[in-house]
This record gives C-alpha cells, sequence and structure tokens, in this order.
C-alpha cells in the first residue's frame, strides 16, 4: 500500500512538473512569436518606407555615394576624411543612406544650415538620439528640446555669462599652473626632452576645473596619489565604459532605435547604478549649494555654476522654477560641455603648433612679454596672436566634427548654391517631409574652401588679419566659425570654452616647448562625433598624444 501511495505521489508530481514545463514552454514560444511579430512589422514597415522613398521621395535624384547594404548604408563609411571626399564629387549639398538604407542630407550650404539651426521648432535632435542621452545626461540641457530647452536655457544661461567666466579665470589659471607642475616634474633635465601623453594630462586638468567650476567638488584628477572619487567613477562608467564593447555599443543603437525592443534590451546594470550614484551625489551637492546660496555664504567666494543656477532657480517664479532632479540633471551636462570637448582642442591646440615651431615661437614670444603668470580674461583677450591661434585651431581641428537634426513637420530648406540632380534639373530649395535626417557638418564648413580658400585646410593662424567675406555667412555664435554651432540651440559654454583653453595656452606655452613624439601620418581622429587624436599603430589605447616636452630655453 505504501508503496503504491508514494508511486501514484510521483506519478501526480511527474504529470504536474509536465504540465508546468509545457506551460513555460508555451509562454517562451509565445513570447517569441510575439517578439517575431514584432520584429517582422517594423521590418514590413522599414522596407515599405524603403520602396516609397525610392519611388516618390524627391531625394531619390538627388547626388551622392551608392548604398553599399541595406541595412548598413554608408554608416561605417561616414567620416570627416569620407564626407569630404564625397563632397568634393557631389558638391556641397547631397544625400547618403544612413542605418536601414535611412536617407540622411547632408549640406554645408550656409543659407541651408542658417534655416536648420535657427528654426529648432521643425530641425530638432532625433528621438533615438534624445532616448540615448537621456539614458547618460537625464533630463539635461543638451537633451531637451522646444518649451523646456527655452525655460531650461533661460534659467541657465547667467551661469555662463562674461561677468562669471571673468570670475572663473583665476582658476583656470591655477588648475593650467597645477599641470605645469607634473610635468615639470617629468622633465628633470633643464635642456633634456621627455616623452608625455599630454591628452591625459588635459583631461585631468578640464576634469578638476569643471568639478570646481561647475559644482563646487574635488576629483582631485591631477594628483595621482589620490583614489578616485565615487562620482568621478559613475561618471567614467557613463561616458566610457559602456561603449567600451561592441555589443554594449549595438545595444544601445537598437535601443534608441527600436522602443519595442527596450524591454528586452535592457539598460547595463552598470549604467544604471553609476546613474544612481550620480544622482544621490548630485542631490547632496544641490542641498550644499542651495544652504550656502539661502545663508549668504555665497559672498565667502563661491561662483560655481551650481549654485548660479541655483541662484537663477530660485529668482524665478515659482511656476517656472525647476525641480531638483532636472537640476540635478545639469551636472553631467556641465561635465561633458566643460570637459571633454575643452581638453580635446587644447591637445590639437598643441599638435598644431608642434608642427608649426615657427608659430610656437612667435606665440611664446607675445606671451613671455606679458611678465606675469596670473592674467585676466580681458588680459588673454587682449593679445592677438593667441586669438588668432585658438581660432584657427577651433577652425582646422574643431572637436566637434557633426550633430544631426530631424525634420518635425514638413518643409522646405532654401539655399545660396542650387543643386543639379542626376538628371540634370536645378533644385534652389529642398523639400523635406516630417522624418527626414539632417547631417549638420561641423567641421566641413570650418574648412569650405570656398569661403576659406583652396589652403583651407592649412593651419594659418595669420589668414585672421584678413577674413573672407563669405566667412560672415556662417550662422556660428562665434568668431565666423560653426565650431559652437549657432541658433537657439549654440554651445551655451563657449565663453566658459575658451577662457579655459587660452589659460591653458597661456601657461603651457610659456613654459614649454613642444614637439610630436611620432610623425603626422601616424595619427588618425577615429570615427566618432568628437575628433580625437588616435595612433594608427594603437588604436586599442584609445585616444592619446605622445608628445616631446622640454623646458623653456633662456
Amino acid at each position: 500500500m505504501l508503496s503504491a501511495h508514494w508511486r501514484y505521489i510521483a506519478r501526480t508530481l511527474w504529470s504536474t512538473h509536465t504540465n508546468l514545463t509545457t506551460i513555460f514552454n508555451m509562454l517562451i514560444r509565445l513570447f517569441f512569436s510575439a517578439v517575431g511579430a514584432v520584429v517582422g512589422v517594423q521590418l514590413i514597415r522599414a522596407i515599405f518606407k524603403f520602396l516609397s522613398w525610392r519611388l516618390y521621395s524627391p531625394f531619390r535624384y538627388m547626388p551622392g555615394p551608392p548604398n553599399p547594404s541595406w541595412i548598413y548604408g554608408n554608416f561605417g563609411s561616414v567620416t570627416f576624411p569620407r564626407t569630404q571626399e564625397w563632397q568634393a564629387q557631389y558638391g556641397p549639398t547631397f544625400r547618403f543612406d544612413g542605418l536601414f538604407s535611412v536617407p540622411t542630407l547632408y549640406t554645408i550650404d550656409t543659407v541651408a544650415l542658417h534655416h536648420i539651426v535657427n528654426t529648432s521648432d521643425i530641425y530638432q535632435k532625433a528621438p533615438m538620439v534624445r532616448f540615448n542621452m537621456m539614458e547618460n545626461l537625464g533630463r539635461g540641457l543638451l537633451a531637451t528640446e522646444d518649451d523646456e530647452h527655452t525655460k531650461l536655457r533661460k534659467i541657465m544661461s547667467p551661469a555662463f555669462g562674461p561677468s562669471q567666466v571673468r570670475g572663473l579665470t583665476q582658476l583656470f589659471i591655477d588648475k593650467a599652473q597645477e599641470l605645469s607642475e607634473v610635468w615639470a616634474n617629468q622633465v628633470k633635465e633643464e635642456s633634456g626632452w621627455v616623452s608625455i601623453e599630454v591628452l591625459s594630462g588635459l583631461k585631468a586638468m578640464t576634469l578638476d576645473v569643471i568639478g570646481l567650476a561647475g559644482f563646487n567638488y574635488q576629483f582631485h584628477a591631477l594628483n595621482a596619489d589620490k583614489k578616485p572619487t565615487e562620482l568621478d567613477g559613475s561618471l567614467k562608467k557613463l561616458f566610457l565604459d559602456r561603449g567600451a564593447q561592441p555589443l554594449n555599443r549595438l545595444a544601445t543603437v537598437l535601443r534608441a532605435r527600436f522602443p519595442f525592443l527596450r524591454g528586452v534590451l535592457r539598460t547595463p546594470k552598470k549604467l544604471v547604478e553609476a546613474r544612481k550614484t550620480m544622482d544621490w551625489i548630485g542631490m547632496q551637492l544641490l542641498e550644499e549649494a542651495r544652504r550656502e546660496v539661502t545663508s549668504g555664504e555665497k559672498d565667502v567666494g563661491r561662483r560655481d555654476l551650481l549654485s548660479l543656477l541655483v541662484k537663477s532657480n530660485m529668482s524665478e517664479e515659482k511656476t517656472q522654477r525647476l525641480s531638483d532632479e532636472v537640476v540635478v540633471a545639469q551636472l553631467p551636462t556641465f561635465f561633458v560641455a566643460g570637459h571633454e570637448t575643452t581638453s580635446t582642442a587644447t591637445t590639437w591646440a598643441l599638435y598644431a603648433l608642434a608642427l608649426h615651431p615657427e608659430v610656437q615661437s612667435t606665440l611664446r614670444t607675445e606671451l613671455l612679454a606679458m611678465g606675469t603668470d596670473s592674467p585676466s580674461l580681458d588680459a588673454l583677450n587682449g593679445l592677438p596672436f593667441l586669438d588668432k591661434v585658438v581660432r584657427e585651431v577651433m577652425r582646422v581641428h574643431s572637436p566637434v566634427v557633426m550633430t544631426n537634426r530631424m525634420a518635425m513637420c514638413d518643409d522646405v530648406i532654401p539655399l545660396r548654391t542650387p543643386y543639379t540632380d542626376t538628371r540634370g534639373v536645378q533644385h534652389e530649395s529642398i523639400p523635406v517631409s516630417k522624418g527626414q535626417m539632417i547631417y549638420v557638418p561641423v567641421a566641413a564648413l570650418n574648412r569650405d574652401i570656398r569661403i576659406w580658400g583652396p589652403d583651407a585646410a592649412e593651419f594659418k593662424p595669420d589668414r585672421w588679419d584678413a577674413v573672407p567675406e563669405g566667412a560672415s555667412t556662417i550662422p556660428g555664435v562665434w568668431a565666423h566659425l560653426f565650431s559652437f554651432l549657432g541658433g537657439p540651440h549654440n554651445c551655451i559654454g563657449w565663453r566658459f570654452s575658451l577662457a579655459e583653453m587660452k589659460s591653458l595656452l597661456y601657461t603651457l606655452i610659456r613654459k614649454f616647448e613642444f614637439e610630436l613624439a611620432v610623425k603626422p601620418e601616424e595619427i588618425f581622429t577615429g570615427t566618432t562625433a568628437i575628433q580625437r587624436p588616435i595612433l594608427v599603430n594603437e588604436p586599442k589605447k584609445g585616444p592619446q598624444l605622445p608628445m616631446r616636452v622640454r623646458k623653456v630655453q633662456a
């Protein structure tokens, strides 16, 4: 009896297990069937859009490179050198195919670009780009559009005004001198040359600056004896580690491009944890800044951007104020805007000066004649050759290569220079449909030979003694250049970046001589939207620029 009883229980359990397994397998099949159906629908939509474009889009006759792949399009070839080749072949306005053969407009026509950057209610960052930014930055200034962007910009602008940047100049000089001391310790002999990888040092300096100038936070990046801070680790995970693996990059693209996949391809756990840590620290920094602002302790000299943002926010009507979460979301925006691009631009400045020792010598003579280690911002801006060098660096070596926009509704883009389509028909404007992607070429416009002449790609600071008339048509916020963009979405921190860059060059060129430690042809700029120096033989090491450095000889 007992054995029969246990056999009955065993058969029941096995039957239950079998049923559960069957149900589980059915659920798995249903899940993948649903995913497959969604993917199938999306694929059909993509094919339909592709065929519709081939049959009806005005872009089907616009000149451009052939499409090598229906899935990848020209995506893998869209580098600055390649787009320059296409531009020479097809003219200033053409089209290429992006991922999944999405037709993309490319133009360096200044009338077209003026229309695009100044009509921000129509031309905005694409939803997938904004999703990717928000995943990293939260609802920061870079990821917002329309009224939300206008509100943020209004409250943040005072923190980046001329008087505030002027007050931060001594911090820029102090940190530049600290970097100078770090390098001086590596150059042991007064007349000896030593190899120094300069990009890492410049990034450490600008990280320390944005920590203090941005939110009164000590990163101690220039101090090798200090351990990385918790916030430093979170920021690195957000902006460096997540893109290290190809699968991470692919998952990021797929999540951004196809919203229905976000429930399956979840945000990496490290990224989620990094955001939580950053938000937690950000709230602490915000409370500290608010406490000092409300108590009047700000008068003792605290001038960081977060404190100024808190003060500006408190002066608004309650209905117009930003929430704590939105204020904290600006911290990584400060980090991106004030750290990466400035260090990259200064690295390219040292590169250009190393390639042109006569320019380096002329600049050094002007800087040494100042007779002070701590110039004011007005004094820095009053140095004519330094100003010409910085302008030419930002023209020839603009850190930002491109950005993009998407048309939010149908529109017609005017042109200064008509284009001729593949049928021989000339067009004086470009009709675009809602959803049209536009590649906005920053670096290419800065080097446009129609504006700057046949030597547009060459580094010649003296060209700024006689600026070409055509440069006035470039829709940029600064110096007849597109480096900081233009219109309502121009770079809010452009004054900050230029003051920091001038402070760095002033300090470093007065103390050191620079030469390249590798041949120029051994350096390339990578394929990202930010052009950084990478060694051809050491691409896995990432961006770097080894230079030969020695102290200035008396």
